[in-house]
């Protein structure tokens, strides 16, 4: 009688082992298919904040030339440390160019201001996909992601300032002196200290 019981146990056992091992395995592959799926979301991120930080410093690179250019020419030469007067020509392509950079592309991009400095707001869409899960469609799921950055003026001065005369900025505790009638343009500082590009959202 206890041989047989003991067989009998066994019998039971092994239907449930079975069940327990399907469980455990369908939970490994749902956890993996999550996990594609939160890395692909990230590897989106990345890619927007890339191609719209790309963007905000083409423009800040613009706004350099356009400094350099202006000092002890253009006395008004000033107001390009307000951050604004970009034309952000080359902005667009230079987010492409790094949305191309992490296999994305730009699906979309605006001009956007942020508490009241101006940027740029980008879209992406990864050109991989999730890849095969258990849960159907994901082979054929691309992500997608967005990204706001803006262009920061770093530089106070003061607002009385003859623009014909030397005049000493303040870049966020960094001193800046910038003679316009003995202007060299290895004068200007690192676009950096003048300008910060940084993420809004």
């Amino acid at each position: 009688m206890t041989a047989v019981h003991l067989r009998g146990d066994r019998g039971q056992t092994l239907p449930i082992y079975i069940w327990l091992t399907g469980i455990l395995l369908f939970a490994a592959f749902a956890f993996f298919a999550f996990a594609q799926a939160a890395s692909a979301r990230n590897g989106a991120q990345s890619a927007a904040d890339a191609a719209a930080l790309a963007a905000a410093q083409d423009s800040r690179d613009e706004l350099m030339t356009g400094l350099t250019g202006a000092v002890g020419k253009d006395g008004h030469w000033l107001d390009w440390l307000k951050g604004d007067l970009f034309k952000g020509t080359g902005a667009e392509a230079a987010a492409g160019r790094l949305a191309a950079e992490n296999d994305s592309t730009v699906q979309g991009f605006t001009e956007k201001t942020v508490n009241g400095f101006p940027g740029y707001w980008v879209e992406i869409k990864t050109q991989y996909t999730v890849g095969k899960s258990i849960i159907p469609g994901t082979e054929d799921k691309h992500a997608t992601a967005h990204a706001t950055a803006v262009i920061q003026p770093r530089c106070h001065f003061d607002p009385a300032a003859d623009p014909k005369k030397p005049v000493e900025l303040n870049c966020d505790g960094q001193i800046v002196n910038i003679d316009p009638g003995k202007f060299d343009p290895v004068d200007l500082p690192d676009p950096s200290v003048l300008f910060s590009v940084h993420l809004a959202e």
